[in-house]
């Protein structure tokens, strides 16, 4: 792996794109350490430990919150966005027709939409969030034009990260909303094992152990299913044409067991995190029918069986849906047939992508069976350890170990491509 890193170093062009993913990195962090004026730093601390939906919150947006930063809501918006337009894609034909099949350019209009989108629902996100913040006295309390500043800001601040992680994804290496998740999670790390060795503890040595067992657990597993694939054989009929020879080989098509990659919890974690905000939004209204609603809204999210349940459930249904949506059978079988491809034993057309559908059904039923327990296995080991630091640690593996392969997949990839030139 070193000498990967050093070959690629010493390729100019690849040498520039991992300058230029570390820029913006540099750059991410610097904004994110830009607080918004007046925040209490001591009341924001015990909020965050104390809140496991903020806590939740603040890794998947980059760590922002830590300090409230300008850029507290993180690409979380963006996120939500572009899960609310794939599932718009399931209800209206045009919207799937502009993503599948107008190549490139349906692609980017697609895209356009879910940038758009990104903004009112930043709006609607950065006025709770701040609603929330000034009612438990973090930040002291703002007429309206100082309110109306901040959401301009924070909003403002979202979309500035949207940027960077497009210009990440089009000029960098890998997929730029995830680098900047997984860098988010990284930053962390520093202070959870400065944290562990002030408070470490020889009588909880044996939950220690179970953290790195777990840990190196997680890893591995991580590392087979994404790299796990079902090769399905297909084989090119001879054609002639004149006195050439066309066809007549035999490949495979791969498919991945983890068709989606880390996706499904990122999308998860969006959508679960929607009610807990409803409900601390919803807390401080004077109504007491409304409060009594939400009130039971947070405790029913405070249960963690029904809470991990959920999560487990929302992880595999999205991973059914994210590789439905970015794969389909019927397009694969029509290529094939297009260009005198066939899978052996398979008839070509409707049948092929059947058998497409059937395989490829059957793989994702164990993919996203292993998201689901990645998610919740952090809350599960908690419960039978009482080992707070692992609150999140599945989830937080999960994406970094699945960045880095991406990472270095496309890193071989170009090193592959200035070979070949």
């Amino acid at each position: 792996m070193f000498q990967k890193i050093i070959l690629a170093f010493k390729t100019p062009d690849l040498r520039n794109k991992i300058i230029f993913v570390l820029t913006m990195l540099v750059i991410f962090r610097v904004v994110a350490a830009i607080p918004v004026p007046g925040v209490d730093p001591i009341r924001l601390k015990a909020f965050l430990a104390g809140n496991q939906f903020f806590g939740l919150l603040n890794i998947f947006s980059g760590g922002v919150l830590d300090n409230l930063s300008v850029v507290m809501l993180g690409v979380g918006p963006y996120i939500t966005a572009s899960i609310i337009m794939q599932l718009l894609t399931m209800i209206f034909p045009r919207l799937k027709e502009v993503y599948h099949e107008e190549g490139e350019a349906g692609r980017q209009r697609f895209n356009q939409y879910s940038r758009l989108l990104t903004v009112p629902l930043a709006l609607l996100q950065g006025y709770a969030l701040l609603i929330i913040l000034v009612r438990q006295q973090i930040i002291p309390a703002l007429d309206l034009f100082g309110f109306a500043t901040n959401m301009v800001v924070v909003t403002a601040g979202t979309l500035f990260l949207m940027w960077l992680g497009e210009l990440i994804s089009e000029k960098g290496i890998g997929n730029g909303i995830s680098i900047m998740i997984f860098a988010g999670i990284v930053s962390r790390i520093p202070v959870d094992i400065r944290q562990a060795l002030f408070t470490f503890d020889l009588s909880q040595i044996q939950s220690y152990l179970a953290f790195i067992v777990v840990s190196i657990i997680v890893i591995a597993g991580v590392v087979i299913i994404t790299e796990g694939q079902r090769n399905i054989p297909v084989s090119y009929a001879k054609r002639i044409r004149g006195t050439k020879v066309y066809g007549g080989v035999s490949t495979h098509l791969p498919l991945r067991v983890n068709q989606a990659g880390v996706i499904p919890i990122i999308f998860a974690v969006s959508i679960i995190l929607f009610p807990g905000l409803i409900g601390n939004f919803l807390a401080i209204i004077p109504n007491p029918t409304v409060q009594v609603f939400s009130q039971r809204l947070i405790s029913l999210l405070n249960n963690q069986w029904l809470y991990g349940s959920v999560y487990f459930f929302l992880v595999f249904a999205f991973t059914y849906f994210y590789t439905a949506v970015t794969f389909d059978p019927q397009a694969i079988a029509d290529n094939l047939q297009k260009q005198g491809g066939f899978i052996l034993g398979i008839r070509p057309g409707r049948p092929t992508a059947e058998y497409l559908y059937r395989v490829l059904n059957r793989i994702t039923l164990l993919g996203g069976l292993f998201l689901g327990v990645i998610a919740v296995l952090p809350l599960i080991v908690q419960g039978a350890l009482g080992f707070s630091t692992l609150t999140i640690g599945g989830t937080s593996l999960l994406i970094v170990v699945s960045v880095l392969l991406e990472i270095m997949k496309q890193i071989d990839a170009q090193l592959m491509m200035h070979e070949y030139e």
